[in-house]
């Protein structure tokens, strides 16, 4: 697949994992007698990326997440000169996500930005509950490393033609549900860009959090999964897609499948 159409599904992968995650965050999670709280939104998140991941990984392997990207890197499962692209389409698609959010959202009598915060992360007095910069810093850096080295797992052979992204999602929901009373849930600083960008003040002033412990974590866990299992030999996630196709595709030979 060419390098501009993975790119894009990069942009649009994370594109609908902020819409769809913020969304139910800042739209429904609140919602007068029907909010889905804090299970709803995990979850949320957790089907995005599933669906993402099933729609567009055969595209671009469905990273939509700067840490993954980093940390498939780092495990030397994924090209290092590819990665800046990559993480600019991800962030683009994440401030594109929290503009269509805030566009939505100030549709409602009453929304302010600044009382609604389109779902940014934050600590101390910006964290939901009120948690410290040090419990952010931790929830961040442990969330990300078990994130990516689940996501490094469940990658690492045809799994990912089946049920890795089931593995990702739950995964996602997961540090979501662990993680939200702290910081509102990042582990994805695309995730986190967007909605600073449309907030601004605090949320700005507070992203760095967002981009450094995720990154660490990642590099962290890209060097610890290879450790771990001794691997000798990568492959990309997309390329065990494309493999897995072209060894079930009509009219090859059947020695090759």
């Amino acid at each position: 697949m060419g390098f501009f159409r993975r790119t894009v599904a990069e942009f649009i992968g994370t594109f609908w994992l902020v819409l769809g995650g913020c969304g139910a965050a800042v739209l429904s999670a609140k919602f007068p007698g029907t909010g889905i709280g804090f299970l709803g939104v995990a979850l949320a998140f957790g089907l995005t990326l599933v669906s993402g991941i099933y729609a567009l990984g055969a595209i671009s392997g469905g990273h939509f997440n700067p840490a993954v990207t980093v940390g498939l890197a780092t495990a030397g499962r994924f090209p290092s000169r590819e990665v800046p692209a990559y993480v600019v389409a991800q962030v683009l698609g994440g401030i594109v996500a929290a503009l269509a959010l805030y566009v939505i959202a100030s549709g409602a009598p009453g929304f302010d930005v600044a009382t609604g915060r389109l779902a940014a992360n934050g600590y101390a007095a910006h964290s939901p509950g009120g948690y410290s910069l040090s419990a952010g810093i931790v929830t961040e850096l442990v969330t990300t490393f078990m994130f990516v080295m689940i996501v490094l797992g469940s990658t690492d052979g045809i799994s990912y033609k089946t049920f890795a992204p089931l593995a990702i999602g739950l995964a996602l929901t997961l540090v979501h549900l662990v993680s939200i009373p702290v910081t509102n849930a990042s582990v994805n600083p695309a995730r986190s860009t967007g909605p600073a960008i449309v907030a601004g003040g605090w949320a700005l002033e507070q992203l760095w959090l967002f981009w450094a412990a995720p990154l660490v974590a990642a590099i962290l866990a890209g060097l610890a999964y290879p450790a771990l299992t001794g691997a000798k030999r990568h492959v990309q996630p997309a390329a065990v897609a494309r493999e897995s196709e072209d060894r079930l595709r009509p009219g090859r030979p059947a020695h090759a499948r």
